[in-house]
């Protein structure tokens, strides 16, 4: 990742039915940098993701990508965003591999071959390219979805609860998947109720409130 990028909250706040649930939101995350949301439930964690990622109507003030809101530049956006929620989103009737392909084409690039089968085995996941994903276990779907990000090149990563039910070695893998990510440059925004160690770099925190 050789050029800078941004992320940017101004002003930003979230309105759901008649209960405003945060409101004057600003913050700024540069390349290797990640954000760390918290709050009390149902304060808006998972809403402010979904902003982030289009998913949902900016209600007020604006997100910023590399200083451009994020709405009048969707597509290359879209390139430059990954996002993981609570669901695997994995084709069930697909087999691993094919599961990775399709991902990669949404997002308008070409599987790594060459780099496929050693991704695979970092995540546990050997021998599994051809087997489908209804025959996986709830773990190792999980890894299959994990592993779609040590594949993709996005720059912005937005994770929601990404280490729910997850066992200690696969929370161990993702921490260093992310940290590895902002090594090179990566951006991330997460939300989780585990505090878990992203490598060396402390996170911005960002407390939501109404």
């Amino acid at each position: 990742m050789k050029n800078e990028s941004a992320l940017s909250f101004s002003n930003l706040g979230c309105v759901r039915g008649e209960r405003q649930l945060f409101r004057s939101v600003n913050c700024r995350l540069a390349s290797g940098q990640w954000l760390y949301v918290t709050g009390a439930n149902g304060v808006g964690k998972t809403s402010l993701l979904r902003m982030v990622c289009g998913l949902a109507p900016v209600d007020e003030g604006q997100i910023l990508w590399n200083d451009i809101p994020i709405q009048t530049q969707r597509d290359a956006y879209y390139e430059d965003l990954f996002y993981l929620g609570h669901a695997n989103a994995l084709q069930e009737s697909m087999t691993v591999l094919e599961n990775l392909r399709f991902c990669c084409a949404l997002a308008g690039v070409a599987l790594d071959d060459a780099a496929t089968p050693d991704v695979l085995a970092r995540f546990g996941l050997k021998g599994r390219h051809n087997q489908l994903v209804r025959h996986l276990s709830q773990g190792l779907k999980r890894r299959v979805a994990l592993s779609r990000l040590a594949l993709s090149p996005a720059r912005l990563w937005v994770l929601d609860e990404p280490f729910v039910a997850m066992d200690e070695a696969a929370v161990r893998l993702l921490a260093n998947l992310i940290a590895s990510h902002l090594d090179i440059g990566g951006l991330a925004v997460l939300t989780s109720h585990q505090q878990v160690d992203i490598g060396a770099i402390p996170p911005q925190l960002l407390e939501l409130r109404a």
